[in-house]
């Protein structure tokens, strides 16, 4: 049996979506210095994701999942509807299990934080090329350890509203990106506030940063 060469070994198409073109660029070449990735598509919005995807159908999309356009969470079973055989890893800041339970829910294959060392991305990558699914080490010990669920009972969307505020954003500004209505965003907040016990902004921060929903 004659071995796979340069030229007949298949290419692993990928697309990159993450609306900060810095980390496209990091991202784009840790890939390109394996030989079997090819980019096919870079994205920075969660509408163009799915779009590209439905359309190249690649075999791996890299997912951030905070992303203007809406929720990346929520379009990953929309995603796996057009392209059945697109794996998707999520590349995210958010390193609480609330959040990487929900991405394997929603059908991802793998989730990798993005202070982890490249070679992590490589490695999730051809896991999930295998069949398998992958999950940075660290944050699937805490997600085998701890309770089911976003702290304090917050449900997915509270707590990815949460992080947004953590991060800085303004009620207009998280709607936008949920594209949802402000007014939606301040039902969220006031929700949040009264399931954790909060007053204002400085103490949502700290909650948040104290939770690991933001890095």
């Amino acid at each position: 049996m004659t071995e796979d060469t340069p030229e007949t070994k298949a290419t692993v198409k990928v697309i990159l979506a993450d609306d900060h073109e810095i980390v496209r660029d990091g991202i784009r070449m840790i890939l390109e210095a394996e030989p079997e990735f090819e980019i096919v598509a870079e994205v920075g919005d969660v509408e163009d994701a799915r779009r590209r995807t439905s359309g190249l159908k690649p075999d791996i999309l890299v997912l951030d999942l905070n992303m203007p356009g809406g929720s990346s969470l929520e379009v990953i079973r929309a995603i796996l509807d057009a392209s059945p055989g697109t794996a998707i890893i999520a590349l995210t800041m958010q390193d609480d299990p609330a959040f990487a339970r929900e991405a394997f829910r929603q059908g991802a294959r793998g989730y990798v934080v993005k202070h982890a060392a490249a070679r992590e991305l490589i490695e999730a990558i051809r896991e999930t090329l295998g069949g398998g699914t992958y999950i940075n080490p660290q944050l699937g010990a805490r997600v085998a350890a701890e309770p089911e669920g976003p702290p304090a009972g917050l449900t997915a969307r509270e707590a990815e509203v949460l992080a947004l505020i953590a991060e800085g954003y303004t009620n207009p500004e998280i709607a936008e990106r949920l594209v949802v209505s402000v007014r939606t965003v301040e039902t969220h907040r006031s929700s949040i506030h009264r399931k954790v016990g909060t007053t204002n902004r400085a103490e949502l921060v700290r909650y948040a940063r104290e939770h690991r929903l933001v890095g």
